[in-house]
């Protein structure tokens, strides 16, 4: 892990997936640490809701990247949003995004940086030998 690089973003979903992809992060560009994996395993709304606005008080992050866009994490994610002014969202999230994601300039505005990670992760998706 970089010692440099402060958590940024919060990783939600299901199961072992908000882990495995930080620690794919981590092992590709050294920079794991900049995202914060959050799992609904075992946990109900009320309790994926109040994980979510303790680990985004906790590291001062603005950003939630979620796995599936209709799924109980995205939809706690959106509703801590409504009372969050400046939250970002980005459902739908892929290893492709988040290596964007933490090699942006962290000085660079989140809505940037998310606009920039969320073409990449789309950019990433390709069918190969059709």
């Amino acid at each position: 892990m970089d010692p440099d690089v402060a958590p940024r973003a919060i990783v939600a979903g299901h199961g072992a997936l908000p882990g495995g992809l930080v620690s794919a992060v981590e092992q590709i560009t050294g920079r794991g640490n900049a995202l914060i994996p959050f799992s609904n395993v075992g946990l109900g709304r009320a309790e994926i809701e109040s994980g979510l606005r303790d680990l985004l008080a906790l590291h001062g992050v603005n950003v939630v990247f979620t796995d599936l866009p209709g799924g109980s994490a995205t939809f706690a994610a959106r509703r801590v949003q409504h009372d969050t002014p400046g939250l970002i969202v980005v459902t739908g999230v892929s290893l492709a995004a988040l290596m964007d994601f933490v090699f942006c300039d962290a000085q660079m505005p989140a809505g940037e940086s998310t606009a920039r990670a969320v073409e990449k992760g789309r950019a990433a998706i390709a069918s190969v030998g059709i």
